[in-house]
């Protein structure tokens, strides 16, 4: 697979962002972000990784990030305009982003509520988005997106809820060149986060609520919510709201938000 071209990314993509950087590997791009952030780095700073030896998701869990196999990038943001209550729904934002590339490059993909894509006909688990707040004077966010643009191979254990990777070129894209693919979803991007920060991190006011309805595919389904301390919340999924929370709506007609932040598992029943 060819190298990510860092200079054509710089060319097209400065401004919006202020600094790309590339690196062939590295343990975890958001780790390694974290640490800038503290160091005084700027808003809107990426890095892209051609692998990460320590990638994770939610919960500390493992995201399988081999050399070659996929796009591993993450965005530094300090939305001043943004109250810290709010600072959750950018992974919506995120979700939306990887949406737009998969449709702009032809491949069978849909959201997974809170964090998940997935795409082909078996709806296999192809990319994660981890957004984390770093504590400050001001709020800044860490914004994580890991795509499996080829097939990873056999011995990548299933995720959460037994998902099964798969990657875009399953899916029937057109170009598996992460260039591109990194170009494409850098731009959608940039485009969202600006309309979700003037909007305060409130969806429904971003316009971007819509979206996100129309391609969930947990909406509509019945789910089970497994919750801290041992809580489980089995219900239909009916709606998302403008915080990003998941509106579950149980036997007796009770509806219930969730959020994201609080699930340890979500998995569709039957």
């Amino acid at each position: 697979m060819a190298e990510i071209d860092a200079a054509r990314l710089r060319a097209e993509l400065i401004p919006p962002y202020r600094v790309i950087d590339v690196v062939s590997s590295t343990g975890s791009t958001n780790a390694d972000l974290r640490k800038a952030a503290a160091e005084g780095a700027e808003d809107r700073t990426v890095l892209i990784a051609g692998e990460q030896t320590a990638g994770v998701g939610r919960r500390s869990r493992h995201w399988s990030s081999p050399e070659g196999a996929g796009t591993y990038l993450s965005v530094l943001l300090k939305p001043h305009e943004v109250g810290f209550a709010e600072a959750g729904t950018l992974a919506i934002v995120g979700g939306l982003s990887v949406m737009d590339l998969a449709r702009e490059i032809g491949a069978d993909a849909g959201l997974k509520w809170p964090n998940d894509v997935l795409a082909g006909p078996d709806r296999g688990k192809c990319a994660g988005i981890l957004a984390e707040a770093i504590a400050g004077e001001g709020l800044a966010i860490v914004l994580g997106i890991g795509i499996n643009v080829l097939p990873l191979g056999p011995g990548v254990e299933p995720g959460p809820g037994g998902l099964q990777p798969t990657s875009l070129a399953e899916a029937g894209a057109r170009t598996t060149d992460r260039t591109e693919i990194i170009m494409i979803l850098l731009k959608a991007f940039a485009e969202r986060e600006s309309r979700w920060r003037a909007a305060g991190g409130n969806l429904g006011r971003a316009g971007l609520l819509a979206d996100y309805r129309a391609w969930c595919e947990t909406l509509g389904r019945q789910v089970r919510v497994e919750l801290p301390g041992d809580t489980t919340l089995v219900g239909t999924a009916v709606d998302i709201d403008s915080s990003g929370q998941l509106i579950v709506e149980t036997g007796d007609g009770r509806r219930q938000s969730v959020f994201a932040g609080d699930v340890v598992h979500l998995r569709a029943v039957g």
